[in-house]
């Protein structure tokens, strides 16, 4: 199983980012697909969730700001931030579990800073 996230960067605060991972090794529609971030100092944080039936959830601290979806076809998982503040700041990883076992993408670090 593999999970390439990529995207990352340095965005604006109020701005924009869209952060992709492609997955490989996996039946990649059947499987449920997260988000989490990582800030300097804190622990990892689920940010976002999207099962097989693209039902979705969202931390509080994200609703109404970010977007996850999902591309079956292209085997990719998306995070879409919209208004993003400087405590977005963090690595971010795409994470699955399969049989049982939970697999993570290296970490793509954004960057909210004017």
């Amino acid at each position: 199983v593999q999970l390439q996230a990529s995207g990352g960067g340095l965005a604006l605060p109020g701005g924009p980012l869209r952060l992709s991972c492609a997955a490989s090794g996996i039946n990649f529609r059947l499987n449920t697909m997260s988000w989490y971030r990582q800030a300097p100092g804190n622990e990892r944080e689920l940010v976002a969730t999207i099962t097989s039936n693209r039902d979705t959830k969202y931390a509080d601290s994200v609703k109404g700001r970010f977007t996850i979806s999902r591309d079956n076809i292209k085997r990719t998982l998306y995070l879409q931030m919209n208004s993003l503040k400087p405590g977005d700041t963090a690595a971010y990883y795409c994470q699955t579990i399969f049989r049982e076992r939970a697999y993570w993408g290296r970490g793509t670090l954004v960057t909210v800073s004017s």
